[in-house]
């Protein structure tokens, strides 16, 4: 029993210390449109290619080609393709176009998916509210770095 709840009491101190180590989309810092610092914990490659596929949260089929995802319907081409994205731009500049595209390309139509203010939500329960989460973007930008040219 004792060991069980030292057990528990870890994993609450645990979790507490990374959810305090995400950065606020106020907090987020740009250079010439990147983001050099991670916004939180490590980003995972697997989740990131399912948000962005995810219609609901990044949505980026809907503008982007993506051939890694050709199982998916329906790839917009209103962005550029993001084959071989990764060799074109390094992970702090990828951060920062997912962050807020527009500090790097001005008059993109782009969406900001980590800012929660300086835009209007259709639905109340949202303001204030970025697209993605910290771990999210992260997650994305770690998927788009496996997008090397073959």
């Amino acid at each position: 029993m004792k060991h069980a709840l030292y057990g528990l009491v870890v994993i609450a101190a645990t979790a507490t210390v990374a959810m305090a180590a995400e950065t606020a989309p106020t907090d987020v810092k740009f250079e010439d449109g990147a983001v050099g610092a991670s916004l939180g914990p490590a980003g995972d490659a697997a989740n990131g290619r399912k948000v962005f596929a995810n219609r609901k949260l990044g949505n980026c089929l809907a503008c982007h080609v993506n051939s890694d995802l050709a199982e998916q319907p329906f790839h917009g081409e209103v962005g550029p393709p993001l084959d071989g994205v990764a060799d074109r731009w390094s992970e702090a500049e990828l951060r920062g176009i997912v962050v807020n595209a527009k500090n790097l390309f001005e008059g993109t139509i782009m969406p900001a998916f980590y800012i929660s203010e300086g835009y209007n939500r259709p639905l109340k329960d949202f303001a204030g509210t970025p697209v993605l989460t910290a771990q999210e973007v992260e997650d994305v930008v770690a998927y788009l770095m496996t997008l090397k040219e073959q």
